[in-house]
Formats: C-alpha cells, sequence, structure tokens
C-alpha cells in the first residue's frame, strides 16, 4: 500500500512539474513573440492605410519607408475634433472602446457600436509635394455576424471618397465578405459622401446605382445585411458622433 501511495505521489508531482514548465515556456514565448506580433500588426495597419491612399503599388515592398515619407499621423479627441497628445502607433480602439472610462456610448448608434472610443487617429497622406492629398478615416461598425473594421479615404475637399478598403470582417465568403472584392472597391472613388446642403448622402443601392449617380454605390447581392451595415457605418462616423467636428474644423482651416 505505502509503494502504491510514493507511486502516486511520485506521478501527481512529475504532471505537476510538467504543467509548471509548459506554463513557463508558454510565458517566455508569448513575452518573446509580443514585439514581433506588434511590429506586424503595425506594418498590417501601415499597408492598409497606403492601400486606402493608393499608394500601395508605389509603395511596393518599402511599406514603412513609403509610409514614414507620405504619412502624418495625428491623435483627434471626437467630441472636439482637435488634435490631442497620443500615441499614434500604440493606440489601440477596440481596447479603448471596451473601457468605459475611454469610451462612450452614442445617442444614435446605427452603426452598431455600443460603445465608441472617444478618441481616433486620422492619416493625413501627402502627395509628391507635400500636400495633403488623401485623408484616411478609421471606421467599424456592425455586419452580419460581427464589427467590420476598415478605413475610408476622401480626397482634400473631404467630400469625394478615394477609396474603401475593409481590413477585417467576419462575413459569409461570397455574399458580405465581397466588400474585399477589388471589383466592388472600385466602385467607390469618385463618389460624394455629401450633398449640396452637407448632409450625409452616400448610399448603397440595391439592385445598382443609377449612371450618374454620384452618391450611389452598388449594393452587395445577396448581402443586405452587410450592405446597410456599410451604409450606416459611413453615416455614424461622418456624424456628428463620428468625425463630424473633425471634418467641420478640417474645411475651415483648423487643422492644416
Amino acid at each position: 500500500m505505502s509503494s502504491n501511495k510514493e507511486t502516486f505521489g511520485k506521478t501527481i508531482g512529475f504532471v505537476f512539474i510538467i504543467c509548471l514548465v509548459c506554463a513557463a515556456l508558454v510565458s517566455i514565448s508569448a513575452v518573446g513573440l509580443k514585439p514581433l506580433q506588434t511590429a506586424n500588426k503595425l506594418l498590417d495597419k501601415q499597408t492598409k492605410i497606403l492601400e486606402t491612399a493608393g499608394l500601395l503599388e508605389l509603395a511596393g515592398n518599402d511599406i514603412v519607408a513609403t509610409y514614414n515619407q507620405r504619412v502624418d499621423a495625428k491623435m483627434i479627441d471626437l467630441a472636439t475634433g482637435k488634435v490631442v497628445e497620443g500615441d499614434v502607433n500604440t493606440f489601440e480602439e477596440r481596447a479603448d472602446a471596451r473601457d468605459k472610462a475611454k469610451s462612450s456610448k452614442p445617442e444614435n448608434d446605427i452603426a452598431g457600436l455600443n460603445r465608441r472610443a472617444d478618441k481616433a487617429v486620422v492619416y493625413f497622406v501627402k502627395d509628391e509635394q507635400g500636400k495633403i492629398a488623401t485623408i484616411v478615416l478609421p471606421i467599424v461598425g456592425s455586419g452580419l455576424w460581427d464589427l467590420m473594421y476598415g478605413f475610408v479615404g476622401l480626397e482634400s475637399d473631404m467630400n469625394t471618397v478615394k477609396s474603401l478598403v475593409y481590413s477585417d470582417l467576419k462575413e459569409t465568403p461570397g455574399l458580405g465578405a465581397e466588400v474585399l472584392n477589388p471589383k466592388w472597391k472600385a466602385l467607390w472613388p469618385g463618389k460624394k459622401m455629401f450633398d449640396e446642403q452637407n448632409d450625409i448622402a452616400i448610399k448603397l443601392v440595391k439592385g445598382g446605382a443609377k449612371a450618374g449617380d454620384i452618391h450611389g454605390v452598388d449594393a452587395l447581392s445577396g448581402a443586405t445585411l452587410t450592405s446597410n451595415g456599410v451604409e450606416r457605418t459611413l453615416h455614424f462616423w461622418l456624424g456628428k458622433e463620428g468625425y463630424g467636428p473633425f471634418i467641420t474644423n478640417y474645411r475651415a482651416g483648423g487643422l492644416n
């Protein structure tokens, strides 16, 4: 009996030691890989911003250098639309949105966010002469299954669309995921977000937008909820609870 107890105790002890070793290895790996993961995440963001600004092909394999040369990122307070202090490289919208001390609950949550981070990073992309050619705005809103994250690029008039690029979503392949289709993305350049009264006018049209409709983009076939999500996301972020105050300040020359 004593021998059995001793064997059982050794087994338990061995298992415990193995668990400790495995836990230590996992922790060491996580800590060691974190800088690489952070760098890859930043590179992916920079790639998407250059794509939104139409500079990805020009950048080629030199994403970081092109980004550093052409892009000026600024942290803004969404309530006032003014530039504030903050680390634009480490800012995490998703983390801030979950923190009640750093986020707000929208009064008119048409994008289905639940909470919206109080700050955002805006990307000013310069042309070869050093003038601002594109302003890239991060956006997020509900699709069919989950939140969809992306960027909308506007020309310096803060109205004409340069591009719409989604970077993270869980929509159905062949349906909602068609927001990633180059043919659909090619429908956006040149569209106008606002009408002559400065009201948000961009819309996704079921069955296809009519020729010459400067505010209409073809809705995604068979993906009504995703199409509605894209439209509502843009209306939210271009409105007063999104980038509205920033757009007003920029147009008035307050951020130039």
